[in-house]
C-alpha cells in the first residue's frame, strides 16, 4: 500500500508542477522552452534524463559481470562531452535551431534531411521503449502486494500520464520535472548505497574503501585487444556514444537548445558531462556492496546482472524505506528519459517529416500519435524479451546512429555535396553490411565487435556520401 500511495503522490507532483510551469503553454514552449532556460537546471536535469530507468537497474549489475570498467567508456563520455559543447553547439546556435537535423536541410537538401531525422525516429523510439519495458517489469512488480495490474496497463497508464504533463509546455515543462526527478533519483540511489553498507557494518567512508579493494573494483583493461572491455575500444566508443546519443540526439539537444545563449549552454553541456562520472561509479560502487550483501547473507548472485539491486529490494532484505526509494528512484529515471524522448518525437516529426512548426493543433495530434507507438513498441519488447538490455540499447545505437553519425561528419568535415537520391540507400546499406560483416567475421576468428561498431558504421556512411557526391564551389556551400 506504501508504495502504490508513493506513486499516487509522486505523479501529482509531477502534474501539479506541468501545471504551473506550463500555464503559458504554446508550440514555442513546446519546442524551445522559449529558450529562457537557466543553464544549471537544464544540467542537473540532464543527469536524470540520461541515466534513465535502466541505468538505474542495470549499472550496478554490470560490476559482476565486468567491474567497473564501464568507467573506461564514461571518461570517454567527458570527451565526447567537449567535443558537443565547441562543436556542435555552436553550429546549431549560429543556425537558430529547433530541430537540429535542419542542419542537414542547409548542408544538403531535403532528402538527406529527412533520412537524418526518420533515422533519429527509428532510434529513440526502439531505444527508448527498451528501457520503458524493463522499468514498467520493474513497477508492476513493486504494486503486486497491493494490486494486481496486468503489465499493459502498467505501461499504458505510465505513458499516458507522461502525455498528461508534457502536452501542453513539452520542453519548458520537462526542464523543471526532470531537474526534480533527478533529485530524487540522486537521494534514492545515496540511501540505498548507505543502507547496504550499514546492513555490512560500515560508514560511508569505509564502504568506499572496501569498493575500491574488492577484485571487482578494476576499471582499466589495456592487455587484451580481443575483449569489448579494452580501455581504447571503450574509451573512443565512449567519445562516439556522446557524440550520436547526445550531440547528434534532438532529445538531449532539444534541452541544451533552450538556454538563452550559446554560453550557458556550453556551461550546461561541460558541467553535467563532469558530473557523470561521479554518478556512475557510485552506481557500480553500489554493485560491488551488492555482491558482498549477497555473499554475508548466504544468496546466490542472479544470473542476470539487471537482478542484482532489484532482487534484493523487492524481496525485502533493504526493508520497507528502500523498497519506497528504490520505486521512487526507479520512477524518476524512467520517467525523466521517456518523457523527453516522446516530445523529441514529436518535435522532431512535426519539423522534420510534417513541416508544421506552428501547427498547434498537428503538434497534439503527433503528441497523441507518439504515446500510442510508445505502448506498441514497449508491449513488443516485452513479448520478445531479452538479456542485458543495457547492452541491447548500445548495440542498437551502434547500428541505427551510425549512418547519422557519417552524414553529419560528412557536411562539417567536407566541401561536397552527395546525390540526393542516393543518400537513404547509402544510410540503409552501411548498418545492413556492418552486420555481415560483424557475422562473418565472428564465424572465422571468432572476434566479435562491440560498441565501436558505431565508429565502423559511420565510417562506411561518411565513404559511400563521399563516392556518390562532387566538389563545390565556395558560393554553392551553403554552411562549412
Amino acid at each position: 500500500m506504501l508504495v502504490l500511495i508513493t506513486i499516487i503522490l509522486y505523479f501529482s507532483v509531477l502534474l501539479l508542477l506541468s501545471h504551473v510551469v506550463g500555464k503559458r503553454g504554446g508550440n514555442a514552449a513546446f519546442f524551445s522552452g522559449n529558450r529562457q532556460s537557466p543553464w544549471p537546471l537544464v544540467a542537473f536535469g540532464m543527469i536524470g534524463a540520461s541515466i534513465s530507468g535502466l541505468t538505474f537497474i542495470g549499472v550496478p549489475g554490470w560490476a559482476m559481470s565486468i567491474d567497473m570498467t564501464y568507467l573506461q567508456m564514461c571518461l570517454g563520455f567527458v570527451v565526447g562531452y567537449v567535443i558537443v559543447a565547441f562543436v556542435l553547439l555552436p553550429l546549431y546556435y549560429k543556425l537558430n535551431l529547433t530541430s537540429i537535423y535542419t542542419y542537414l536541410d542547409h548542408r544538403f537538401g531535403k532528402v538527406s534531411y529527412r533520412t537524418g531525422s526518420s533515422f533519429f525516429i527509428l532510434s529513440k523510439l526502439l531505444g527508448a521503449a527498451a528501457k520503458f519495458y524493463v522499468v514498467c517489469r520493474i513497477l508492476q512488480y513493486c504494486l503486486a502486494d497491493t494490486i494486481s495490474v496486468p503489465y499493459a496497463a502498467v505501461v499504458f497508464v505510465a505513458l499516458f500520464l507522461i502525455w498528461l504533463y508534457t502536452r501542453r509546455s513539452g520542453i519548458r515543462t520537462l526542464v523543471w520535472t526532470d531537474f526534480l526527478q533527478t533529485l530524487c533519483l540522486l537521494f534514492a540511489l545515496i540511501l540505498i548505497l548507505l543502507k547496504v553498507a550499514s546492513l555490512l557494518g560500515m560508514d560511508f567512508s569505509g564502504a568506499m574503501s572496501a569498493v575500491w579493494n574488492d577484485p571487482h573494483s578494476r576499471i582499466f583493461e589495456f592487455d587484451d585487444f580481443t575483449s569489448k572491455q579494452n580501455f581504447w575500444k571503450q574509451f573512443l566508443s565512449g567519445i562516439f556514444i556522446v557524440i550520436v546519443m547526445t550531440g547528434l540526439d534532438q532529445d538531449m539537444m532539444q534541452k541544451n537548445l533552450t538556454c538563452k545563449d550559446l554560453r550557458s549552454a556550453q556551461k550546461d553541456m561541460c558541467s553535467y558531462g563532469v558530473l557523470f562520472v561521479p554518478v556512475n561509479f557510485l552506481f557500480l560502487a553500489l554493485g560491488i556492496l551488492l555482491m558482498m550483501l549477497y555473499q554475508q547473507q548466504g544468496i546466490s548472485l542472479p544470473e542476470k546482472g539487471d537482478d542484482l539491486l532489484a532482487g534484493v529490494v523487492l524481496d525485502g532484505t533493504l526493508g520497507t524505506a528502500c523498497l519506497i526509494f528504490f520505486t521512487i528512484g526507479i520512477i524518476a529515471s524512467a520517467f525523466s528519459s521517456a518523457d523527453s524522448a516522446m516530445t523529441a518525437l514529436t518535435t522532431s516529426f512535426c519539423i522534420d517529416i510534417l513541416n508544421r512548426e506552428k501547427d498547434e493543433k498537428t503538434r497534439k495530434l503527433v503528441h497523441l500519435a507518439m504515446l500510442a507507438a510508445f505502448v506498441i513498441v514497449t508491449l513488443a519488447f516485452n513479448a520478445i524479451g531479452s538479456g542485458s538490455v543495457m547492452d541491447l540499447i548500445y548495440t542498437l545505437v551502434s547500428y541505427t546512429y551510425g549512418p547519422l553519425l557519417g552524414i553529419f561528419a560528412f557536411g562539417m568535415c567536407t566541401k561536397r555535396h552527395p546525390r540526393e537520391a542516393f543518400v537513404p540507400y547509402i544510410a540503409i546499406a552501411s548498418p545492413v553490411i556492418c552486420y555481415v560483416i560483424d557475422y562473418v567475421v565472428l564465424q572465422f576468428t571468432g572476434y566479435k565487435f562491440g560498441y565501436e561498431m558505431l565508429m565502423f558504421n559511420g565510417f562506411l556512411t561518411f565513404v559511400g556520401l563521399w563516392l556518390c557526391s562532387s566538389s563545390l564551389s565556395n558560393s554553392e556551400i551553403i554552411i562549412e
